[in-house]
């Protein structure tokens, strides 16, 4: 186990130890191997952050892990910078980077493996090697000499390092020995780095197979895994990092998505398999499906934090108790590897109705059951959804043209476009406006919280932090107050700069504070929560959102998510 306590102690000698190194010089060995900036890289045990400033000096963004938090505000003090976030957590589990759905271009282990038990090394290894992006590398040094009992120290061969880069498919790009940076003429280490030539875990051949080669007598397997890219995508903070070879979701948000994909599909009269049995040929399509078919409520309101009561909750929590049996008899059971287990596992519960409402909320999700992803194949549907849900569309609408096509039918094009299109809830800004209106009339200051100017009604805009264009959220926490003239003319559908961001944390705070978060609003309070559970993955592991600061730490590395995987232009302010 990492000496936390002994870190934490001695972390001010430390950091002026280190400050005597300059990372220019004792890193020359990995420049070669770093991405033209802005890369991003993982500083795994970064220690009070001299390398992981160096490295955002030059231009990348880097998230630093560090589980001593006596390092970490040394770190604060001698070497903040905009790029740089840092995160507590450590090898081998590396939970918390985990869930942050990153693929890095570069993983630094500097002067951290000889912490690692050799028990946990395999671990460890296969922990970082998933953190990598198809051609990323893995830099590290290794320390040899006499160890410090009290710094939980273990000998850390090149041959043990080698022989996993090997195991994991990764090319050596890199050996090279040096001498100690500190000067202790006892200590010598190597510099070793290895390359990812692909993603290394076999999940994208898993997911090409089910979606072009599996035997399919229905669209229900390409309904299922399109449901899981949607929740990888923009619902992933629900999901429970349980161990480092499996995610669990709950099975109500499986079946929910499934419902919000189904229900256009079978209202647009598309089939899903190739008897022409209609929607009650289809195993979820009970009573409370056709409910829900027929207009009980709009479709598009079947979203995370809704609340509904009377007949509508009676259909809904029918038709989510339907799609779950359905999911788990069907695709969920047929999935299988090549040795006949369970690709995606699921455990049942009966839920009940909870008296005569239902809201669409965490804690209801979780009591249809679970399904276990293996993280492999969560880690490739979040990086990689870009190209694996058009593909899991391309082969359902296929499929449909073939159903169809047996029946004597021919389905029209715009028809199959229209209901195929992912039905996220509209661009609806009316709650937060209206919020923003009554602050003012009341004479409370509102600011665009880009400018800092002061507004008025007629200058009021409210503007999507995350620009819907890139990734459609109106969660509240992603609903803020701006001039309309920077809203609309300067920042229009780009991302804020990372200075901007952290410029503008105090007038985002203060918003969250007095729209969403006042006592008196329990129930607004409650959905601004739910909601930021559920679409921001690094507050998964949270145990209570007590404070909007934890949110903010989120949104950034979701700005940061976006910007690397969608390249999502920037715009750095007002000049």
């Amino acid at each position: 186990m990492f000496p936390v306590a002994w870190y934490d102690a001695n972390a001010a000698r430390l950091a002026a130890d280190y400050a005597r190194v300059d990372p220019s010089l004792a890193l020359n060995w990995l420049l070669p191997l770093l991405p033209d900036p802005p890369g991003l890289v993982l500083d795994v045990g970064a220690g009070t952050g001299r390398d992981a400033a160096w490295l955002a000096s030059l231009g990348h963004n880097v998230v630093a892990a560090e589980p001593a938090a006596g390092m970490r505000d040394q770190a604060a003090r001698q070497h903040p910078h905009e790029r740089l976030q840092w995160i507590d957590d450590s090898l081998p589990a590396l939970m918390a980077i985990g869930r942050l759905g990153l693929a890095f271009d570069t993983i630094l282990v500097n002067a951290a493996w000889q912490h690692v038990a050799p028990a946990d090394r395999r671990r460890a290894f296969r922990k970082l090697v998933g953190l990598l992006r198809s051609g990323g590398v893995l830099a590290m040094t290794l320390r040899d000499g006499p160890a410090e009992a009290e710094r939980a120290m273990f000998p850390a061969p090149l041959a043990e390092v080698e022989a996993l880069a090997r195991d994991h498919g990764m090319t050596m790009v890199l050996t090279e020995p040096a001498s100690d940076a500190l000067g202790r003429p006892e200590i010598s280490w190597t510099h070793v780095a290895f390359r990812l030539p692909d993603d290394g875990t076999g999940a994208l051949p898993l997911l090409r197979h089910v979606i072009l080669n599996d035997q399919k007598t229905s669209t229900y397997k390409l309904g299922l895994l399109r449901a899981l890219s949607r929740i990888a995508d923009g619902m992933a903070g629900l999901a429970r990092h349980v161990d480092d070879d499996r995610v669990e979701l709950p099975l109500g948000l499986v079946a929910l998505t499934w419902l919000r994909l189904y229900l256009p599909l079978v209202a647009a009269n598309l089939p899903q398999m190739p008897a022409n049995r209609g929607a009650d040929g289809l195993g979820f399509a009970g009573d409370g499906f056709r409910a829900l078919l027929g207009g009980v409520i709009p479709r598009l309101d079947l979203r995370l934090g809704a609340r509904f009561s009377g007949d509508a909750a009676q259909a809904v929590h029918a038709a989510l108790r339907d799609a779950a049996t359905t999911i788990t008899r069907m695709p969920a059971n047929y999935m299988t590897y090549p040795n006949g287990g369970a690709i995606l596992p699921v455990t049942r519960a009966s839920p009940r109705l909870r008296g005569t409402e239902v809201a669409l909320d965490a804690s209801y999700l979780w009591d249809f059951g679970t399904m276990e992803v293996p993280r492999t194949m969560w880690s490739a549907l979040g990086r990689f959804s870009a190209w694996i849900e058009p593909a899991v569309n391309a082969e359902w609408v296929r499929l449909m043209q073939g159903y169809a096509a047996s029946q004597g039918r021919r389905l029209d094009e715009g028809a199959i476009a229209s209901a195929m299109t992912w039905s996220d809830p509209t661009r609806d800004v009316a709650l937060p406006r209206q919020i923003a209106t009554r602050l003012l009339t009341s004479g409370r200051p509102v600011l665009c919280s880009w400018s800092g100017k002061l507004l008025n009604a007629e200058r009021l805009d409210i503007d999507h932090c995350m620009p819907w264009s890139a990734w459609p959220c109106s969660d509240l926490w992603n609903l803020l107050p701006a001039d309309r003239r920077v809203n609309q003319h300067l920042k229009r559908d780009r991302l804020p700069a990372e200075a901007l961001l952290l410029a503008s944390r105090g007038r985002m705070l203060e918003w969250w504070e007095a729209a969403y978060l006042p006592q008196e609003r329990q129930l607004l309070a409650e959905r601004f929560v739910e909601e930021a559970r559920a679409s921001l993955p690094s507050l998964a592991g949270a145990a209570s959102l007590e404070r909007p600061e934890d949110v903010f730490a989120a949104v950034r590395v979701q700005r940061l998510r976006l910007r690397r995987d969608q390249q999502v232009p920037e715009w750095a302010g007002m000049s």
